[in-house]
């Protein structure tokens, strides 16, 4: 007994110190878009993370022979969707609350649950089905479609949340096959090749000028940041390792059921840097969104680990 209560205040410690680290990362990206293009900071930080993740975290998890992989082409779509769910969430973030868009993105165990259905054939009872329905009806109200002030940049976060869930669940098809520093190094390779192309097509600033703060953070041209700047920048790629290796140690030793819950506490963190920082006071209905859609997420997570199903809130080797 006193070895299990070890293992889950462990898990709960690795789980809540991902989150901050991962509302961290979102925090000093919202921080910098507005100087610099996305593809830098992100170029930046991936190769500070690959560089972690083949000195210090992968001689403790197999050693260089991790670097072998059997499944070369799952590797590539799980790039491809998460180099699509960074991009898509951090321009939303770059043109909108954090808040507004962490709450949004959060649907994405919701839309696992989905997916596993119908890509790998799992059954979804009918109470899991009707919180999938309550955690979208959530994010309707925080995007509010119909509105006055609703834009079509509300709908980054959702994109992102689809191809974070299309990346986790190609994770769970892979299962136990492929150790968590071989996903976590084939991501950051992922993500220097896609934002190095970017830097040498879209690099010079040729295109931008837009008055979209979005598109602008895809188009603006390399700067050498000043020292305050740089070192973010590289700060960002120790976080992002560190929370990807955080949050599999969450998950690997601790039922999913008790570990889960404890990730929306990045919602609340949200919140709080868009408070504190940007002066972003959510609406009302954006509290009532972020209710429906963390009560959801949170039901279903418990729900999966009562029928011993897998996570469906799981995050292996880096979220963003």
């Amino acid at each position: 007994m006193a070895s299990a209560e070890r293992s889950a205040a462990v898990g709960i410690f690795c789980a809540l110190s991902a989150t901050v680290f991962f509302s961290l990362n979102d925090l000093s990206i919202k921080f910098l878009s507005g100087d610099y293009p996305l593809h830098q900071i992100v170029f930046v930080r991936a190769a500070v993370a690959l560089f972690i993740t083949l000195a210090i975290i992968m001689p403790f998890d197999g050693g260089w022979a991790a670097l072998k992989t059997r499944r070369p082409k799952i590797h590539v779509l799980r790039g491809v969707c998460v180099v699509v769910a960074n991009s898509a969430f951090f321009a939303g973030i770059a043109a909108m609350p954090l808040a507004d868009a962490s709450a949004i993105f959060f649907v994405a165990p919701l839309f696992i649950t989905g997916l596993s259905v119908i890509v790998l054939g799992e059954y979804v009872g009918f109470r899991r089905w009707i919180a999938v329905v309550v955690g979208l009806i959530g994010v309707v109200i925080v995007v509010r479609p119909t509105g006055a002030g609703f834009t079509l940049v509300a709908l980054l976060p959702a994109l992102a949340a689809l191809a974070y869930a299309g990346l986790q669940t190609m994770t769970r098809y892979t299962g136990m096959s492929e150790r968590a520093s071989t996903m976590s190094f084939y991501i950051q390779l992922t993500f220097m090749v896609v934002t190095g192309v970017l830097a040498l097509t879209l690099g010079d600033g040729r295109y931008a000028g837009s008055e979209n703060e979005a598109i602008e953070f895809f188009l603006r041209p390399w700067l050498m940041p000043p020292l305050r700047d740089g070192l973010i920048m590289l700060a960002l790629g120790g976080v992002s390792a560190c929370a990807g290796y955080l949050i599999s140690q969450a998950y690997r030793g601790t039922d999913a059921g008790l570990v889960a819950p404890f990730e929306y506490t990045a919602l609340l963190l949200a919140v709080f840097w868009g408070i504190v920082i940007w002066g972003e006071w959510p609406a009302f209905t954006t509290w009532i969104g972020i209710v429906l859609i963390a009560g959801s997420g949170i039901y279903v997570a418990l729900r999966e680990a009562h029928l011993g199903g897998k996570p469906s809130a799981k995050r292996v080797a880096g979220r963003r």
